[in-house]
Parts: structure tokens; sequence; C-alpha cells
């Protein structure tokens, strides 16, 4: 994939912590293919600016204020299936990928694993989307 700005895979972040949402940024700033597209502070931000940017991947805290990250998951997959949920969160992956997946995630790391697994889990998106839209 080339860095050109139609070839870019967009995300938008999505978690109620200040730090955590810059973190994310500066780790993804690393690939000249990835474009942020924006970042979302709640739950209903999170679904509206999902509606509104269309991103391929929304990056989702669990803990958000308003609506909680499974019920975004839900929403975002049901209504919007171009854009892929990868959970980012605190939680015991042992405890809520289930939860996640139930919910419609793509995927599920922790953030306590972030900077060594949360590249590799967006290739892994990118890589099936792209697999699926040839194999049609």
């Amino acid at each position: 994939m080339t860095a050109d700005s139609q070839n870019r895979i967009r995300i938008l972040i999505a978690d109620d912590h200040e730090l955590m949402r810059h973190g994310l940024r500066s780790l993804l700033a690393a690939r000249p293919d990835w474009e942020v597209c924006g970042e979302a502070i709640d739950g209903r931000e999170a679904i509206e600016k999902t509606e509104l940017l269309r991103p391929d991947i929304l990056l989702l805290d669990i803990t958000m204020p308003y609506i909680n990250g499974l019920e975004v998951a839900r929403t975002v997959s049901r209504d919007i299936p171009g854009t892929q949920v990868l959970i980012v969160s605190q939680h015991a992956e042992s405890e809520m990928r289930p939860h996640a997946l139930e919910a419609g995630a793509r995927g599920y790391v922790s953030k306590n694993e972030a900077g060594r697994r949360l590249l590799i889990a967006i290739e892994d998106l990118v890589a099936r989307k792209s697999h699926a839209s040839q194999s049609r």
C-alpha cells in the first residue's frame, strides 16, 4: 500500500483519556500509509464521528462515557459495516475479548500490550479486508 492520501488507512481513535488518545496517535504516526482521521472522547461521539468520517478502522475503548464501547461496536458493525472495530482496553483480554467479538469487534488489544501488539493487530485487519475485497 502506498502512502498517498487515496490509499491511506483511515483510523478513528475513541478513548475518554486524552493521554491515551495522544499515545495511540503517536504510535500510529510511525506508519505513513495510516492516517488518524479523528478522535472521539465518548461513546456518542464515537458513533457520530464514525458515521461522518467513515474510517477504515475504529480504535475503541470499552469504558466510555454515555455509551460503552461494546454498544458502540454493536452499532458500528451493524450500521457502518465498512468500518472495522478494534477494541483497545484496560480490561483483561481473557474476560472481555469474547464480549467484544460478540459485539462485532474484529479484534482486541489490551492497553498494557498496545505498544507491542497494536500495529500488528491493525495490519491483520488491513490484510483481511484487502483479501476479502480481492476475493469478490
